[in-house]
């Protein structure tokens, strides 16, 4: 198959040791790994029109029994040069920390980013939860691509100008209005996924989402010319994530 620009269904476990053993012989590339898995919610992920997927689990022993695997399955595909980011929040961002230390090494780590949405309720027993974590780790502790963001300043002596983005992104999550919405539960803002695209792919260089649910990541990579490869359990995901791109305008790609 052409693994460049695709979208399959099936579970990455399944799919992903054909794309590293591809990447050991030279004849694919994956710079950039995008992860947004489950997040151990406790309940049924479900979104507009019906679209839904199971976050429930025995135990959290379970949750890291599913992931690691797939994890280790990932970092396989990856270029010497290439990162990894996974999407998370507080109910597993230790974790998964514990997870990729162990399987790359504290020298690997680049970021802990926050994406401060904003959104959501409050409660009078904590301070409201009104962020997701994004752990940045690369498979080189040297050498990797960067690009930094840049972001409007807000202090009054840089009014008007642009400065490098830090660890906090400051994007909006979706509104019930949006044109991008889709429908499929906890989809991401296509803003996020393309400053994080643009930041850590080279252009022309090949996204991989092994759980790419809607496909964000995927129409990020497209709209910014990079290549895609995603994977999703769910086929009406992969229909969702298939009706975007081909809705995109058709733009040339760089040889990755």
């Amino acid at each position: 198959m052409n693994t460049c620009d695709s979208i399959l269904p099936g579970d990455c476990l399944e799919r992903l040791p054909g794309l590293a053993e591809a990447s050991a012989s030279g004849r694919l590339s994956v710079e950039l790994a995008y992860l947004d898995p489950p997040f151990a919610t406790g309940k049924r992920q479900t979104g507009r029109a019906g679209h839904a997927y199971e976050d429930s689990w025995p135990s959290i022993e379970a949750w890291i029994d599913f992931m690691r695997p797939r994890l280790e399955a990932v970092l396989a595909t990856l270029s010497p040069t290439g990162a990894i980011l996974v999407h998370c929040d507080w109910r597993t961002s230790h974790h998964l920390r514990v997870m990729l230390e162990d399987l790359l090494g504290p020298d690997h780590f680049q970021n802990h980013l926050i994406w401060q949405y904003g959104l959501g309720g409050s409660s009078p027993k904590r301070f409201a939860r009104k962020h997701d974590d994004i752990l940045f780790y690369t498979a080189s502790a040297k050498t990797w691509y960067f690009d930094p963001p840049l972001v409007p300043a807000t202090s009054q002596r840089l009014r008007g100008q642009m400065k490098k983005s830090t660890d906090v992104l400051d994007v909006p999550s979706i509104n019930n209005m949006a044109h991008e919405r889709t429908g499929w539960p906890t989809q991401k803002p296509i803003a996020l996924l393309d400053l994080l695209v643009r930041a850590c792919c080279p252009p022309g260089g090949t996204v991989l989402d092994p759980m790419c649910g809607s496909g964000t990541t995927l129409v990020a990579a497209a709209a910014s010319g990079r290549h895609y490869i995603g994977f999703d359990r769910s086929p009406e995901a992969v229909a969702i994530a298939r009706g975007r791109l081909d809705g995109l305008p058709k733009i040339a790609l760089a040889a990755g």
